[in-house]
């Protein structure tokens, strides 16, 4: 008898033919009002929109935060919303495996998700489209509350690759705040390969701490109204290098450093000048005043 990870790997099977775009601004437009309200109970601050190119192709770059609850990805959803419009086609590169969450998966279509690894990335790109990629993923988003400022891509440089392969200007996004929201314990790795979870590509069974003590990533204490500030950089080209530089290890490995250290650097300014989120967060959420 099949169990619920051999039907979510069918289920993933099936969706990895499905690459077609189906990104609906109307849609987008009509959701707008719920993101919103949902962010204040972030008081978000965003820095650096104008970095974001007011038209044509680039790839955005972001540290992975908060667990499933990613508060800090709704802020810049926003932000990018406000600085090109419904209209402009941006995407987000998402774990493939919620594509396989019934209702889930077909929200995020329609609000412009794409599966990270995919083809459709290139493609975006190429029609002059803004994507989005967060390389850490589920190992990032996943990391232990202790290296919530650290800036951890799991090894992964695909994004690398992609910018080099299109000749796109690579955006760094950093996002602080918002990994204080959930205090993760540990990834739990070893639960994950004792479920076999590890047949559906997901390496992390998170262990967390809720006001009753510790607990697992099925039943997630509500995320704590910790005050995010999202901080986009200046861009980054690579073009000179040229495409074939994507297929040179050394390049692919500087180019991946000279990302992360960006964004180590402006996360570690953040931490100092916006110290105590959680403190933070709650005052603003009692006061009503949101941080300018």
């Amino acid at each position: 008898m099949i169990g619920p990870v051999g039907r979510l790997k069918e289920r993933l099977d099936d969706e990895q033919g499905d690459d077609t775009p189906q990104r609906d601004p109307e849609y987008i437009e009509r959701r707008l009002g719920a993101i919103r309200a949902l962010t204040r109970y972030f008081s978000p601050e965003t820095r650096g929109v104008t970095n974001i190119p007011a038209e044509g192709p680039a790839l955005l770059v972001g540290n992975h935060n908060g667990l499933f609850y990613m508060a800090d990805t709704w802020v810049t959803a926003l932000a990018i919303v406000d600085r090109r419009g419904t209209d402009h086609p941006a995407y987000t590169l998402t774990y493939d495996l919620l594509f396989a969450v019934p209702a889930v998966g077909t929200f995020l279509r329609r609000i412009g998700a794409i599966r990270a690894g995919s083809e459709e990335a290139k493609a975006a790109l190429a029609q002059g489209g803004l994507v989005l990629d967060y390389p850490g993923g589920d190992w990032e988003a996943c990391r232990p509350w202790l290296d919530r400022n650290t800036i951890d891509f799991g090894g992964r440089t695909g994004f690398v690759r992609l910018a080099l392969r299109t000749g796109v200007p690579v955006v760094p996004v950093v996002a602080h705040g918002s990994h204080d929201s959930v205090i993760v314990v540990s990834r739990g790795e070893a639960i994950a390969r004792a479920l076999g979870l590890g047949a559906v590509r997901i390496k992390v069974f998170p262990i967390l701490w809720g006001p009753f003590g510790l607990t697992t990533v099925l039943t997630p204490p509500p995320p704590l109204p910790s005050s995010i500030t999202v901080e986009f950089l200046p861009p980054i080209d690579w073009s000179s290098l040229g495409p074939d530089a994507a297929d040179d290890p050394d390049a692919v490995e500087r180019c991946a450093n000279e990302v992360i250290g960006a964004m180590q650097a402006a996360l570690d300014r953040l931490r100092v000048e916006q110290a105590h989120p959680v403190r933070r967060g709650f005052t603003h959420l009692v006061s009503g005043v949101l941080p300018r």
